[in-house]
C-alpha cells in the first residue's frame, strides 16, 4: 500500500511589517501568502496572540504572515501550529533564497535553513529541521551592491515582471504540495518554468480526508 503524503494544514509566508518592506526582495514569502489569499478568497486578520496575518480555508488550511519580523518568524508559525495541533511535516514555510536565480522554485520536505535567519526561526522554535519550505529565488546581488541592500531593495521593473510570473507559479505550487502532497510538487515544479509547463497537470483538488 502506498504511503499517504501528509497534508499541508498550514501555510506560512516569511517577510518584515511595514510599508517600507512591502514590496522587497525580503518579502517573497508574504507576496505568495497575499496572492493565494486573493485566489482563495480569504481576508486575512490580524492574530494578537499569534503576532501574525492569517486566514483560514473551509477544508482547514491556515495561512500565516508573521509579523514579528523576519528573524523572530518561528514565534508565530509555533503558536498557530500549537493553537491547531498542526505537526512540523504538515506545515509548508515560503521564503526567499539568494542563493536560486531570480524566480525559479525549490520545494524540499526538510534541510538546514541555508542560512535564511527566518526559516532558521521556524527549525529553532519547531524543534525540527523536518519541515518542509518553497523556496523563491531572488538572485545574487550584483556589482557593488552588499548583500543587505539587495535583499531589503526593491525589484526593478523588469525584474518585477519575472518575479510577478514566478509568484504565480509559487501559488500553484502551494495548491498541488496541500492537494496532492509535497513530494509530488517537488517533481513538478523543482524545474525551468519551460520545461513544467510541457507536463503540468490540472489541479484538481484532492479531498480532504474525514
Amino acid at each position: 500500500m502506498l504511503a499517504v503524503p501528509a497534508p499541508i494544514r498550514l501555510v506560512a509566508g516569511l517577510g518584515n511589517p511595514g510599508r517600507e518592506y512591502e514590496n522587497t526582495r525580503h518579502n517573497a514569502g508574504f507576496l505568495v501568502i497575499d496572492r493565494l489569499a486573493t485566489r482563495l478568497g480569504l481576508k486575512l486578520g490580524f492574530s494578537g496572540n499569534w503576532q501574525a496575518l492569517w486566514g483560514r480555508t473551509a477544508d482547514g488550511c491556515t495561512f500565516l504572515k508573521p509579523q514579528t519580523f523576519m528573524n523572530l518568524s518561528g514565534r508565530a508559525v509555533r503558536a498557530c501550529a500549537q493553537f491547531y495541533k498542526i505537526a512540523a511535516a504538515e506545515t509548508l514555510i515560503i521564503y526567499d533564497d539568494l542563493a536560486l536565480p531570480l524566480g525559479q522554485l525549490r520545494l524540499r520536505k526538510d534541510g538546514s535553513s541555508g542560512g535564511q535567519n527566518g526559516m532558521e526561526s521556524v527549525i529553532d522554535h519547531l524543534g525540527t529541521n523536518a519541515v518542509p519550505r518553497l523556496r523563491v529565488g531572488i538572485g545574487a546581488a550584483t556589482g557593488h551592491r552588499s548583500m543587505v541592500d539587495h535583499v531589503l531593495g526593491s525589484f526593478t521593473v523588469a525584474e518585477r515582471q519575472e518575479f510577478d510570473v514566478a509568484v504565480e507559479r509559487a501559488a500553484d505550487a502551494v495548491q498541488h504540495a496541500r492537494f496532492h502532497g509535497v513530494e509530488a510538487a517537488m517533481n513538478l515544479f523543482n524545474r525551468s518554468p519551460g520545461d513544467e509547463m510541457a507536463t503540468k497537470p490540472k489541479l484538481a483538488p484532492r479531498q480532504p480526508a474525514q
